[in-house]
């Protein structure tokens, strides 16, 4: 029986590890507001501020395995007794003989390496401070373990690289050049001349530093500015002369121009037994020295770091607290601790700065941006108002939008990698995002915000390139009269989900154009059709037809131009809409008229429903197939990708999803579908969920996704965003017991640690052997979040009111006979409890009793509903608690 790789050691998330280290690409995030580590139990990974800001090496999954770069800690006693600390050495022999241990938590780590021949132990802690200072703290501490006393020489040893990214290959040498090395008392700072990129040179504004010292507060005796005064020519990283020949540096060796290095020489001393001696190591990247001093001043002694990690350990857990649940399950409640705060983890990181995540240059995905909102809208809907408003300023007015969205308001950017494309399916995430947050929060009136559209190069659903279009211009959308236009958030998502409904192929389905969801269905841009995702534009059309009606106005104003969208036509005519379409692309083509015209809201209303219904059922009639399951898609060759044949079945669990989310499939399908997924897709040794069967071939006229190997990344991988959002899509549906079985089936994968082989957490997927891999920055964990507060606990808002509708499976009730969860709804914090009267749990159980602080409350059989005007009458600063009795 494989050993668990860690377990928990308290309710606050924290977990010990005694196998951690024997997993080279296992790595942990480290992070604040302004600095992004990510670091392994022998220290090796990276730390940066952005693309162009790199402290450390830049290294994906791979490079943890074979660079030599790490932020290593010497200890030298004599020739024959030279330890690395972190276990970064040539030396097999001697870190065999090391007795290892991680135990972290959120967002901090400490590695314990003892050796009892040497006769020291270490522990070494590292984190990024809650304060926000941008730096990663080490802080070493040296203890005797033997019976006499022992004489040696520390030295902490960190290569700078300090440039951007791009230069790992792109003039590696020449950004060298670059490099200006400062001797500070306390260490090393570069400031680099230039950021080097042929595009466009600029002026560097940063300074990385590295700097040190004991717990006296005493500096470093010398300090090896550079690799090569550092390892000398015939050694390296792992075995360098320095501490091998036990050598003081060469005072007048040239340090510019070189590869930098901060190797930190501390002046020898002598432990006697039990006795221990502390190092602090900051490891940053600063605006200007002044900042350095001021960093060096908070964190000056043994004290001071001591306070900025215990305040930054009570940052994280009350950020995991925001959310959180008993279960009766200890370590499921300390893991969902870890799936809480992945969203904010992604809105620091971004899709990028993770070994695993070397596909990304900075910046948050559309989608991903949208989706993270989700969890940040239950934990505080109120400071995500205005970063909703902002999002929306990155809709262009042909219902495509920027991809990547900066940190900064305003901040939006084509495609990070200058590709002229577009997600099909990216028009559906802002309203599904909306009605959270106005189901939380009541606040109608976000829907008549104003907001800009953007505006770039890129025009006709980015399928032509508009060449007379100068940044200069200012990237957002313009009046004839050269003023920038400004429309309600409202109007933007009716041209998101218009022209989509006019934007269709050969089978009046929506085209797929460069992929949806599934990136990996990037190869079938002229003919392509996404059915799924036609699915969630029908969704989001009857549901923006339900806001209106619930607005209480009669009219509103649009764009002039919009009306060509809400022509009533034969929809079943695909030239005739194709037309339309067109039409408004030439209308909006450069700028709008500015002109608004007044829609009677009932008339719209019923253009919308009239939309979604003809939609629904043009998928319920031409999508169904005859194994019981939805065809998802079309491919290049305008062929029907699902369903049997060649005596094999074809079959995407997207497909089945989005039918079952949005309402187009009916609960006689939803049956077979499920039967489907667990004959077709079900792993029956992982007892996961693949997100397709195995096509046996590549799919050129379909996407990348068939040309992976089966079982990982999009082809059959056990991804888990597609997981969830199936769980959530059932609990939605009433399929309860089904929904659990999926949820439980992913968090089974998740802690079984000894096969998932990952820290706490949710990964993107997991492979055929059950690997988890791509940890923590991945839209999953919202969605995790989400069904598991709004639909199993089902604590959510409707139009602002606290409603409470249960959806729990009996197995959930196995344990014990009571279940809650935290969260703050309404400024008010809440403790939800559920019990079941004695006897066996059952599905069919009803709300038979609620009381609120010891009052009792109205209900129905199942559910409750608190007014948000009742709840801005509970007294402030206190939990309230609500008991509801199941029976």
């Amino acid at each position: 029986m494989k050993k668990k790789l860690w377990s928990f050691v308290d309710n606050q998330g924290s977990f010990l590890s005694p196998l951690a280290h024997q997993i080279k690409t296992l790595y942990f995030p480290l992070a604040n507001e302004k600095i992004m580590s990510s670091i392994t139990p022998d220290l090796h990974g990276d730390i940066k501020s952005g693309q162009d800001s790199f402290l450390l090496e830049p290294v994906s999954r791979i490079d943890l395995v074979n660079s030599r770069v790490s932020r290593n800690f010497w200890i030298y006693i004599n020739q024959d007794k030279i330890w690395s600390a972190t276990g970064v050495s040539k030396n097999l022999k001697q870190i065999k003989e090391d007795r290892v241990c991680l135990e972290s938590g959120l967002l901090w780590h400490q590695v314990t390496r003892e050796n009892k021949k040497i006769g020291l132990s270490v522990e070494i802690l590292s984190f990024a401070p809650a304060t926000g200072e941008p730096v990663e703290i080490m802080q070493v501490k040296i203890t005797n373990t033997s019976a006499h006393d022992i004489e040696f020489i520390p030295t902490a040893a960190i290569p700078i690289y300090a440039r951007s990214a791009n230069n790992l290959r792109d003039h590696r040498h020449v950004t060298s050049l670059l490099q200006r090395v400062r001797l500070h008392k306390l260490g090393v700072m570069v400031e680099p001349t230039l950021v080097f990129d042929e595009s466009g040179h600029r002026p560097n504004k940063e300074i990385y530093f590295i700097l040190g010292w004991d717990q006296r507060a005493r500096p470093a005796q010398y300090i090896y500015p550079t690799q090569e005064a550092f390892c000398g020519e015939s050694g390296d990283l792992e075995a360098p002369r320095a501490i091998l020949e036990n050598m003081s540096p060469d005072k007048k060796a040239e340090i510019q121009g070189r590869d930098v290095m901060a190797a930190l020489r501390f002046h020898k001393i002598v432990l006697s037994a039990r006795q221990s001696r502390s190092y602090i190591v900051l490891m940053g990247i600063a605006e200007n020295k002044t900042q350095i001093e001021r960093i060096i001043n908070r964190f000056k002694n043994a004290g001071k770091v001591k306070a900025s990690f215990n305040q930054t350990k009570k940052f994280w857990v009350g950020q995991s607290s925001q959310i959180s649940i008993s279960s009766g399950n200890d370590d499921f409640d300390n893991w969902f601790r870890w799936v809480s705060i992945q969203s904010r983890l992604r809105r620091i990181f971004g899709c990028s700065f993770l070994p695993d995540f070397d596909y990304g240059k900075g910046g948050r995905g559309w989608r991903d941006l949208w989706q993270d909102c989700l969890s940040l809208i239950l934990s505080d809907p109120q400071k995500v108002r205005p970063l909703l408003v902002n999002n929306f300023s990155g809709v262009r007015i042909d219902g495509s939008n920027a991809t990547i969205i900066g940190k900064k308001p305003g901040e939006f950017i084509s495609d990070r990698n200058n590709i002229s494309r577009v997600w099909m399916d990216h028009g559906i995430w802002p309203l599904l995002t909306l009605d959270l947050y106005i189901n939380e929060t009541g606040d109608k009136d976000i829907l008549w915000k104003e907001a800009s559209y953007f505006r770039d190069h890129h025009i006709l659903r980015s399928s032509a390139i508009d060449y007379k279009w100068q940044p200069a211009d200012g990237g957002w959308l313009k009046t004839d009269s050269g003023k920038i236009y400004r429309g309600s958030i409202l109007e933007h998502l009716l041209v998101e989900n218009l022209v989509q409904f006019f934007n269709v192929g050969s089978h009046n389905f929506v085209r797929l154009e460069g992929a949806d969801w599934n990136d990996g269905l990037d190869m079938a841009q002229e003919n392509g059709e996404s059915v799924a995702f036609s699915c969630m534009y029908a969704h989001n059309l009857r549901l923006l037809a339900g806001l209106l009606l619930k607005s209480g106005k009669r009219k509103i104003s649009l764009a002039k131009e919009l009306r060509a969208l809400l022509a009533k036509t034969n929809y079943n005519d695909i030239k005739l809409k194709q037309t339309i379409l067109n039409d408004y692309f030439v209308r909006t083509r450069d700028t709008l008229s500015g002109e608004r015209i007044d829609i009677d809201v009932l008339r719209l209303a019923a253009d919308l429903l009239g939309k979604a219904d003809w939609l629904s059922g043009h998928i319920r009639k031409d999508a169904w197939l005859k194994p019981g399951f939805f065809n998802g898609y079309y491919d290049n060759r305008k062929k029907r990708v699902e369903g049997a044949g060649n005596n094999s079945v074809r079959m995407l669990l997207a497909s089945q999803v989005f039918p079952i989310m949005s309402g187009v499939a009916k609960d006689s399908q939803i049956k077979s579908i499920w039967k489907s997924i667990n004959k077709y897709l079900l792993d029956k040794k992982i007892k996961g969920y693949h997100l397709n069967t195995d096509f046996k071939e590549e799919q050129h006229n379909l996407g990348r996704a068939f040309s992976f190997v089966y079982g990982d990344k999009e082809n059959g991988a056990f991804f888990n965003h597609m997981v969830v959002m199936l769980a959530y899509s059932l609990y939605k549906r009433g399929f309860i017991d089904e929904g659990w079985q999926v949820l439980k089936s992913i968090s089974d994968m998740a802690m079984d640690s000894a096969v998932s082989k990952i820290y706490p957490g949710l990964p993107e997927y997991f492979n055929l052997e059950g690997e988890g891999m791509y940890s923590y920055l991945t839209g999953s964990a919202s969605w995790f979040v989400l069904t598991l507060l709004n639909e199993v606990f089902g604590v959510r808002g409707r139009d602002g009111d606290l409603l409470i509708e249960p959806k729990f499976n009996p197995q959930q009730f196995s344990r014990l006979r009571e279940v809650s969860v935290k969260r703050t709804f309404a400024g008010k914090k809440f403790q939800i409890k559920f019990s079941y009267l004695k006897g066996t749990p059952r599905k069919d159980c009803k709300i038979i009793k609620v009381r609120l602080n010891g009052q009792d409350l109205a209900f129905e059989e199942s559910e409750v509903l608190i007014k948000r005007q009742e709840l801005f009458r509970l007294p402030p600063d206190r939990v309230n608690r609500l008991e509801i009795v199941l029976g």
